[in-house]
Order: structure tokens, then sequence, then C-alpha cells
């Protein structure tokens, strides 16, 4: 067991799966002999060599069509995109080839294929660099959507993304990668994908995230916690499929929910685990659902991004009027 980055962690975990499967191929813009925009993949040529280890054109349709070819050849393509704002020209192979192959082929073809993407913000990044865009591809059935918030989780998600028999999205916080270090082990583990995780129990309110809030949010609740004030924290980790049991579970006990993420808030997934606890946990409420969220406005310029995130002022005015019902 060693304290270790992100990228240390996603690192790990690729190496592990490429020395134990010879399937596992890396591909994308600059991941090898440059080791990948943020050297996540710094090495791995060296190791296992250019024909596992493959730099593409600059061309994310293509990046992503191949490795839908490689899947079905019987190959487990990890494809990087070097920044989740990038991936727009591939969504027609995502959405339309990658995740309905195993429908449209009645079960004879699997697409096994993992997506990583870093996205988010607080890293002063130009246009495109830090969108979150998870709702855009939770609309997509067949496609897991992973988004890991600490190494130990990144490691073991990424893990199973990889040994998993369909298409995950795999989405690394940038601002998260070099920033947040955690006891890891070294060998191999999984973490289910589909589970979320508890990070601190509690029973005066619920609050559910995924991704770079969830390190903001441990230390409000220990704040609150000072104040005898004992808050829920659920790190969803995945949120296509969504752990809906985990939370439900939570709010019943709590009987107030609120949902932070840094994307738009209009249609993003807090509306949809909103929805789903409003149909299926209405009893439980004492209060309404609320969220915290970025604003329906394209990504700001560094200069007001931390105005645009959700900011510790913003969720604890959410915090005390949710409590306040």
């Amino acid at each position: 067991m060693a304290e270790i980055t992100m990228v240390q962690a996603i690192q790990q975990a690729l190496t592990i799966e490429m020395e134990k499967d010879p399937r596992v191929v890396i591909l994308g813009e600059d991941v090898g002999r440059n080791g990948g925009v943020f050297r996540v993949t710094d090495g791995l040529i060296e190791r296992f060599g250019k024909d596992r280890v493959i730099d593409t054109p600059l061309a994310e349709s293509a990046i992503i069509g191949t490795s839908v070819g490689m899947s079905v050849n019987g190959l487990k393509p990890v494809a990087e995109i070097q920044f989740l704002g990038f991936i727009y020209e591939a969504m027609d192979q995502i959405a339309s080839q990658a995740a309905r192959m195993r429908f449209k082929s009645a079960g004879r073809f699997h697409v096994p294929m993992v997506i990583r993407s870093p996205y988010g913000g607080g890293v002063r990044t130009p246009e495109l660099h830090s969108d979150s865009l998870e709702a855009l591809f939770s609309h997509t059935p067949g496609l897991k959507i992973v988004m890991p918030s600490n190494p130990y989780d990144a490691k073991g998600l990424l893990i199973s993304a990889i040994r998993d028999n369909d298409p995950v999205l795999f989405l690394e916080p940038m601002k998260l990668y070099r920033t947040c270090k955690q006891d890891v082990p070294e060998g191999e583990y999984e973490i289910q994908i589909g589970k979320a995780h508890i990070v601190k129990e509690g029973h005066h309110a619920t609050i559910v995230s995924w991704g770079p809030p969830v390190q903001t949010l441990k230390k409000i609740v220990d704040e609150y916690e000072k104040e005898d004030i004992h808050l829920e924290l659920i790190d969803l980790r995945t949120v296509a499929p969504i752990d809906i049991e985990t939370i439900l579970k939570s709010v019943e006990k709590t009987e107030r929910l609120l949902i932070v993420h840094e994307a738009v808030k209009t249609n993003g997934i807090g509306a949809e685990i909103a929805a789903l606890v409003s149909e299926k946990g209405l009893f439980s409420l004492s209060a309404p659902i609320l969220r915290v969220t970025g604003y329906d406005t394209p990504y700001p310029v560094g200069t007001v991004e931390d105005d645009w995130l959700p900011s510790d002022k913003r969720i604890k005015l959410s915090v005390e009027k949710l409590l306040s019902y």
C-alpha cells in the first residue's frame, strides 16, 4: 500500500490489465511517445511496444471508430480522448455504434472498450477543455459512465471497466489528477460499476455527488459535524447506471436530499436523481430536493470559473435551506 495520485492509480490499472490480458491495447493522441497530455500513459509504450500503445491522428471519430472495430474483433481497446470537450466529433461512433452493437446484433457482438477522458473545472483551461458532459451520454442506452472522485476508486473502477464486456465512458477529473493522494493497494482489485459509496454516514440530510465536488463536500460535512449536524455524503461513482437504491435508503433515513454536480443544471444527472427519488421515495421527503450545480451557460473563462462552479458558500446556503424545513 502506497499513497499515490490519481494519475498514478490510473496508470497502475492500465499496467495491470495490459500485463494480465494481451488483448488490452491503448490508443489516442500522443498516448505513446509523449505519454499522454497528462502523462497518464507515460512509459507504457516502452513497456508494451508500439503495437499495443498506439499514437493516432488528431481525429476523435477515427479513434473511437477504430476502437469499435477492434472490440468486435476480439481486442479490448482503451481509447483516450484528450479532453471531454473534444468528444462531440465521436458521438456518432459512441452512441450509434459502440452502445448499440450488442442490441442490434442480437447479442452476437459485444464492444468491450473503455473511453478515457479528462474533464472538469478549477484548472483554468481554455474553452472546451473543462466541460462536464456526462448528461449527454447518460441518455444513451448500452453505455456505462464512471466518474471517480479519488485515486482508490479510480484504480478499482478502471480495472472493472476494462474487464467489462460492454462500452464504458471513464471520466477523469483534471483537478484531482495530482491534487488528491490516497493509500492504494499495489495489486489488482475491482470496484463494482453501478454501486455508490457512502463516504460519511449521517441522519440530518443526504448529499449526493460525484467527481471533484466530493472532495469539497467531505470538508463541508466535517465542518457541520463539529456543530452536531450529521450529513450523509454519497459518492455516486457511476452516473450510468445510477445506484438509486442506496440513495433511497439514505433519504428514507434523513428525509432531505441535496445533489451537487459541476455540470450545468438543466437536464443534468441531478435532475434524473431528483425525478427517481420523487417517483420512488416521495413520502420519505420532508423538504424539496435541492441542487447546487454549474450555471446554464457555456463553461466560463478562467477568471470567473470559481464563481461558476459549486462553491462552499452556495453549498452551505443550500444545506441551511434544506435543514430549515
